[in-house]
């Protein structure tokens, strides 16, 4: 039997979120952070005339925080201003060949070759390749490299990050007295923790070793980067939490509510005019207008729900700085709030909260349980038992650091499990090495 097709009609009801393109912006508003938003606001300001922002700029920066310390900066907005007499690496270089070397081929060779310093302080090109670009012999190019190395900062001019550490090295009076032989021979050793090689081959002590080694990390693989920083990044915090006699308070910063203003003499006037494209225009404007203010307003108020949501949660930690964060996920505040899961993270992405003792992205008070314990039901937090792993490791002997395994050992008798690779996971977040990597001779 022959099987026969046929097209039918068939209605469906689906339900389905339609993304308008004002739900759209608003959905952007949110997830502006404070410097994101004003420019936003300055952007529709120019391009609708009904618009006025409010907000000045010493408004804006008095609620600045340096984004890596946490600390205070100076509010006096004069002191934000930025110094157009930077110098780049190349103009303190040329600087100094001027001031320093006549005018002479060998200095010609020497402005030929500064071009070619990269902007971590490196010379890129190979002797073989200034040759041929130069008609230069090989010991006037190598001459010419050895005028660069001698500027300053130390290490400028160099070939590789060996021969960068080497220079500082040679020319610093203080350094200890096997560093230069130890980073000229025995380089990789030293940076491979080989040293049984290097006392065999330096006939040094691994006391000495570890002084050398210590000594190393305190020069600069980068000797350019000073000069190519952009000056102190600032962050602006939406919430400000405040503690009085251990009463908690939070509240909307100055700098994330700017003040929106509608032209309604403008707009009166242009409805009289008897121009319908003029008038279309204009009620456009305004309903722009409207949705702005509205976006702000439901911005302002979804960042202060979660804020206070998380203000309650983490009141322990409000209160003393110390005490350890509670195991809390975005889920958890989306269904106490009634938002779904993606507005609370577009709530706390890029959005920061100002203490007493620093500034804080939203998003970092959030952290998954890891383990539960007799001690803590709910489970402890990953900054928890971050900082149990710092603690241990504080407290370890230096010449017999502890293994990850050891660690994990050490976690189950507080009732934590975790998994060797877990641990050795939160020790790299914590910029810690590994046991070999912190055992001391000393």
């Amino acid at each position: 039997m022959a099987l026969q097709q046929g097209l039918h009609q068939r209605q469906k009801q689906v339900q389905r979120l339609a993304m308008t393109q004002t739900l759209q912006q608003s959905i952007q508003i949110l997830q502006y952070n404070v410097e994101e938003l004003q420019k936003f606001l300055d952007q529709k300001a120019l391009e609708n005339p009904l618009i006025t922002v409010a907000t000045t700029h010493e408004e804006f920066v008095s609620g600045a925080r340096k984004t890596s310390s946490g600390q205070s900066v100076d509010e006096n907005y004069m002191n934000q201003i930025p110094d157009d007499t930077h110098q780049s690496l190349f103009e303190y270089l040329l600087d100094q060949v001027h001031l320093t070397m006549r005018d002479t081929p060998l200095r010609n060779l020497v402005l030929f070759l500064l071009e070619s310093i990269d902007h971590n302080g490196y010379l890129k090109m190979s002797v073989q390749d200034a040759m041929t670009k130069t008609g230069a012999n090989k010991v006037e190019i190598v001459d010419a490299i050895t005028l660069i190395q001698q500027l300053d900062p130390p290490g400028v001019g160099a070939k590789d990050l060996q021969e960068c550490l080497l220079l500082q090295a040679e020319n610093d009076d203080w350094a200890p007295q096997a560093a230069v032989d130890i980073l000229k021979n025995c380089f990789d050793e030293l940076a491979n923790r080989k040293w049984q090689n290097i006392v065999k081959k330096q006939n040094v002590t691994l006391e000495e070793i570890q002084t050398v080694f210590d000594y190393v990390r305190t020069l600069t693989p980068k000797p350019g980067a000073l000069f190519n920083s952009e000056g102190s990044q600032y962050i602006f915090p939406d919430l400000i939490v405040k503690n009085e006699a251990g009463k908690l308070s939070i509240y909307t910063s100055r700098a994330a509510k700017p003040k929106v203003h509608f032209q309604r003499q403008y707009f009166q006037k242009m409805l009289q005019r008897k121009d319908t494209e003029v008038t279309d225009y204009v009620k456009e404007k305004k309903r722009e207008f409207d949705w702005i203010s509205r976006s702000l307003e439901q911005r302002e108020s979804t960042i202060l729900r979660v804020g206070k949501v998380l203000l309650n949660y983490q009141q322990d930690f409000f209160l003393e700085k110390t005490k350890e964060l509670r195991p809390l996920l975005l889920q958890d505040v989306a269904l106490k709030l009634g938002l779904h899961e993606s507005t609370i993270s577009r709530s706390v992405n890029g959005k920061y909260l100002q203490t007493r003792f620093g500034t804080y992205e939203l998003k970092s008070f959030f952290s998954s349980a890891v383990a539960k314990t007799d001690a803590s039901p709910e489970g402890l937090s990953v900054d928890s038992v971050k900082k149990l792993l710092q603690k241990f490791i504080h407290e370890e002997d230096k010449s017999k650091p502890l293994s990850d395994a050891k660690i994990v050992k050490k976690l189950a008798e507080k009732d934590i499990v975790v998994s060797r690779r877990t641990v050795a996971k939160y020790r790299e977040s914590l910029n810690i090495g590994s046991s070999s990597a912190r055992k001391r001779y000393e």
